[in-house]
Protein backbone atom coordinates (compact mmCIF):
# COMPACT_ATOMS: atom_id res chain seq x y z
CA UNK A 1 0.00 0.00 0.00
CA UNK A 2 1.14 3.34 -1.18
CA UNK A 3 1.48 6.40 1.53
CA UNK A 4 -1.53 8.99 1.10
CA UNK A 5 0.49 12.98 1.48
CA UNK A 6 -2.19 15.25 2.43
CA UNK A 7 -1.05 19.24 2.14
CA UNK A 8 -2.18 22.06 4.51
CA UNK A 9 -4.06 24.91 2.93
CA UNK A 10 -2.24 26.81 0.88
CA UNK A 11 1.12 24.59 1.21
CA UNK A 12 1.39 22.83 -2.21
CA UNK A 13 1.20 26.88 -3.56
CA UNK A 14 3.99 27.05 -1.34
CA UNK A 15 5.99 24.64 -2.58
CA UNK A 16 5.11 25.89 -6.33
CA UNK A 17 6.86 29.30 -5.61
CA UNK A 18 9.65 28.11 -4.61
CA UNK A 19 12.90 28.26 -6.69
CA UNK A 20 12.74 25.87 -9.61
CA UNK A 21 15.68 23.39 -8.78
CA UNK A 22 14.57 23.34 -4.55
CA UNK A 23 10.66 22.84 -6.20
CA UNK A 24 12.35 19.59 -8.34
CA UNK A 25 13.92 18.36 -5.24
CA UNK A 26 10.71 19.02 -2.76
CA UNK A 27 8.79 17.24 -5.20
CA UNK A 28 11.00 13.98 -5.54
CA UNK A 29 11.03 13.80 -2.25
CA UNK A 30 7.42 14.10 -1.36
CA UNK A 31 7.34 10.72 -4.61
CA UNK A 32 9.70 8.78 -2.44
CA UNK A 33 7.64 9.32 0.70
CA UNK A 34 4.69 8.68 -0.94
CA UNK A 35 6.03 5.35 -2.60
CA UNK A 36 8.18 4.51 0.92
CA UNK A 37 7.06 5.93 3.61
CA UNK A 38 8.49 9.25 5.57
CA UNK A 39 12.08 7.91 6.97
CA UNK A 40 14.28 8.58 4.43
CA UNK A 41 16.61 9.44 6.77
CA UNK A 42 19.43 12.15 7.04
CA UNK A 43 19.95 14.66 5.23
CA UNK A 44 16.13 13.79 3.92
CA UNK A 45 13.75 13.87 6.66
CA UNK A 46 14.74 14.43 10.15
CA UNK A 47 12.58 14.03 13.74
CA UNK A 48 12.06 17.47 15.35
CA UNK A 49 10.17 16.10 18.23
CA UNK A 50 6.58 15.94 19.76
CA UNK A 51 5.59 14.25 16.18
CA UNK A 52 6.85 17.02 13.75
CA UNK A 53 8.99 16.10 10.92
CA UNK A 54 10.81 18.19 8.47
CA UNK A 55 11.60 17.18 5.19
CA UNK A 56 15.03 18.94 3.43
CA UNK A 57 15.44 20.00 0.04
CA UNK A 58 18.70 21.12 -0.67
CA UNK A 59 19.42 22.72 -4.29
CA UNK A 60 21.86 25.26 -5.74
CA UNK A 61 19.67 27.66 -4.89
CA UNK A 62 19.30 27.28 -1.24
CA UNK A 63 17.49 24.84 1.11
CA UNK A 64 13.80 24.15 0.83
CA UNK A 65 12.09 22.79 3.84
CA UNK A 66 8.54 21.33 5.09
CA UNK A 67 6.94 20.66 8.16
CA UNK A 68 4.97 17.48 8.54
CA UNK A 69 3.24 14.63 10.77
CA UNK A 70 1.48 11.48 10.74
CA UNK A 71 -2.44 10.96 10.99
CA UNK A 72 -3.61 7.61 11.34
CA UNK A 73 -2.02 4.71 9.49
CA UNK A 74 -0.14 5.55 6.25
CA UNK A 75 -1.06 9.26 5.98
CA UNK A 76 1.19 11.97 6.02
CA UNK A 77 0.02 15.50 6.47
CA UNK A 78 2.34 18.12 5.14
CA UNK A 79 1.81 21.06 7.42
CA UNK A 80 3.91 23.89 5.60
CA UNK A 81 6.61 24.97 3.50
CA UNK A 82 8.93 27.32 2.79
CA UNK A 83 12.48 28.47 1.65
CA UNK A 84 15.26 28.79 4.30
CA UNK A 85 17.21 32.17 4.52
CA UNK A 86 18.60 32.01 7.84
CA UNK A 87 20.22 29.90 10.57
CA UNK A 88 16.95 30.34 12.67
CA UNK A 89 13.51 28.77 11.54
CA UNK A 90 11.01 30.97 10.69
CA UNK A 91 8.35 31.84 13.64
CA UNK A 92 5.50 32.18 10.99
CA UNK A 93 6.07 29.04 9.56
CA UNK A 94 4.32 26.58 12.39
CA UNK A 95 1.39 28.68 12.43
Amino acid sequence: MKWQIDFYDGVEEQILEMPVKIQARMIKLLELMEKHGANLGPPHTESMGDGLFEIRAKAQEGIGRSFFCYLQGKQIYILSAFVKKSQKRPRESLS
